[in-house]
């Protein structure tokens, strides 16, 4: 007390002082202590979240409706040795997959000489391999969304190394049907789209260009199985023929196991379906484009042979060299228009090669000798190579808030819808040419009007985008 009466001040004042200021402490409590109590809140929340999502079936994850956060990995890199090695990866899976079902022209000559079997019920094996390629993207896509993208190929690999074994042994039509459709079709299907949406992540601003590289692996197995046939078949038969492409496949598959990378964390949950991109008219329109374009566009790769053969008269070895002919040409169209598409626009590319073919499938009614086969087969594979290289790419862009999250899914919906237009297209073209007794004329009409239609669409698919503007790069 003397104290406080030696220092002047007055001790029940400190006492006032001090009551006042302990009820402050408990008026205004401290952020710092508000901080911690949320952020020991937040992480209960988050691992009883956690708990609950392992404990739940990984379908009932995938197909749930919930997205789970995850750390973002910042922008695609748009190069580096990483992002090329999954293209070269890519380039393989296609060499083996598309690549192989590029050349079933060579197939389907072969059956029909063997088997004694219609073209049009022939095409049928070529039509369901690659409606289960396109058709099963859905699925396969929104599984790579939710990180299941090597199970998934593994998978793939597996069906295709049994298919092609047991397609050497098939002497039947459904011994092919299962081997070759089937069998085939289903590992297509698993490896092609999970790639597609893989390597897609990795580039944006060279997006077009680096899946153009990866499309020419659809060239380079439409040139080298179709060589491998031609040499092999009349030397040790079809069974050696089929076991030496299915040990190619063999050793690509090894490769591309060992090498692929996923870059971005896996969406554990989400739509099957993203239902809200149909709300969008440019990807309703674009989807809706390609279904068309894809409807008359294989029709040339089936029946070039047959039409070769049956109609002008040509041998069987000029049948095969008019179908390498129109592969090979992807070998420049699949590169060189993407390269400019990343620069120009990837939909101002794809638009005018669009009625190209078009116009070439009705300038195919007026040719009547080899020699014309033959330039179009140069300017038809020029066109369609173009179109099956850039439509994937323009897919991401057909959103105006784009997210790489959902590439697997945006891009599995849009195989799927092409995948019934390339399943119904050779089948419908073979039944066109029986009806008209042998002559092409009605399916190079049906044709032609179908890739009109699509670049038709295309042209409004831009509207959509940019309006009128005919400068802007999209």
């Amino acid at each position: 007390m003397n104290a406080a009466r030696m220092s002047g001040r007055d001790p029940e004042k400190d006492v006032m002082t001090g009551d006042s200021a302990t009820n402050n402490l408990q008026l205004w409590p401290s952020t710092r202590d508000d901080e911690i109590e949320q952020a020991v809140e937040e992480a209960e929340q988050h691992h009883d979240h956690k708990t609950h999502e392992e404990n739940r079936p990984s379908l009932a994850r995938v197909l749930s409706r919930r997205s789970a956060a995850s750390i973002d990995p910042g922008p695609p890199p748009d190069g580096g040795t990483q992002a090329w090695v999954q293209v070269f990866c890519t380039h393989l899976t296609i060499f083996t997959t598309f690549g192989f079902f590029t050349s079933f022209g060579v197939y389907q000559t072969y059956y029909e000489n063997t088997l004694g079997i219609a073209p049009s019920t022939i095409s049928w094996i070529g039509s369901i391999q690659v409606f289960l390629l396109f058709g099963i993207g859905t699925f396969t896509g929104r599984a790579t969304d939710a990180g299941l993208f090597r199970p998934v190929y593994i998978a793939g690999a597996v069906f295709q190394i049994v298919g092609i074994f047991t397609m050497a042994e098939s002497t039947k039509l459904w011994q092919l049907f299962l081997s070759q459709a089937v069998c085939l079709g289903i590992s297509n299907g698993l490896q092609f789209c999970p790639a597609m949406a893989l390597v897609s992540t990795y580039f944006a601003r060279r997006r077009a260009f680096a899946l153009g590289i990866t499309a020419l692996g659809s060239c380079t197995g439409g040139v080298i199985f179709p060589v491998i046939v031609q040499q092999c078949l009349p030397r040790i038969g079809f069974p050696w023929t089929i076991r030496i492409i299915g040990f190619i496949m063999l050793v690509s598959n090894i490769i591309t196991i060992a090498l692929f990378r996923t870059r971005l964390p896996p969406r554990t949950t989400g739509p099957l379906v993203d239902w809200a991109s149909f709300k969008e008219a440019p990807y309703s329109l674009y989807c809706s484009a390609m279904f068309f374009a894809f409807w008359g566009l294989y029709f040339a790769f089936f029946y070039i042979g047959s039409y070769s053969r049956n109609v002008l008269g040509a041998s069987y070895q000029q049948s095969i060299n008019l179908l390498l002919v129109q592969v090979c040409m992807g070998f420049v169209f699949r590169v060189l228009p993407t390269y400019y598409a990343d620069k120009v626009g990837a939909l101002n590319v794809l638009i005018p090669f669009a009625f190209v073919c078009g116009i070439m499938m009705f300038g195919w009614i007026g040719i009547h000798s080899i020699g014309s086969l033959y330039a179009f087969a140069v300017i038809y594979g020029s066109g369609s190579a173009v179109i099956q290289a850039l439509w994937p790419a323009i897919i991401g862009s057909m959103s105006r808030t784009q997210d790489l999250k959902k590439a697997g899914v945006r891009m599995g919906m849009a195989f799927t819808i092409v995948s019934f237009s390339s399943f119904t297209g050779p089948p419908l073209a073979g039944a066109l040419i029986q009806v008209n007794n042998g002559d092409y004329t009605y399916a190079n009409i049906w044709a032609g009007t179908s890739f009109f239609i699509g670049g038709a669409l295309l042209v409004a698919t831009r509207f959509s985008l940019v309006g009128w503007d005919w400068k802007a790069r999209i």
